[in-house]
């Protein structure tokens, strides 16, 4: 985020090295939402791996898959509300549903 200067576009930045504990194991999204103060169900994690979205959609929370170039989703896991090819796509997806 630093080298892409995005750092100053965030209000918060969370880090799983703060409870030691790696995604996609489902602790690790309950505890980026209770630090939000977010029930899990109000969190949407949008992603590019498909590891990230099934850790996400097993600890409860929405997701939307980000589908690169060789980027699939992970097999065992329940199917996302969005997959879309790049950022605007899914973004239009998501203003469509604030309408």
């Amino acid at each position: 985020m630093k080298s892409a200067g995005l750092m100053d576009l965030f209000e918060v930045r969370l880090s799983i090295g703060d409870i030691q504990m790696f995604k996609p194991h489902r602790h690790a999204y309950k505890w980026a939402a209770t630090k939000m103060g977010l029930a899990p169900e109000d969190c949407m994690m949008v992603a590019a791996h498909g590891w990230d979205v099934a850790g996400a959609l097993w600890a409860g929370w929405r997701a939307a898959f980000l589908s690169r170039p060789g980027a699939q989703l992970y097999p065992l896991a329940p199917v996302p509300e969005i997959a879309e090819p790049d950022l605007a796509a899914i973004a239009t997806y998501l203003v469509g549903l604030a309408a």
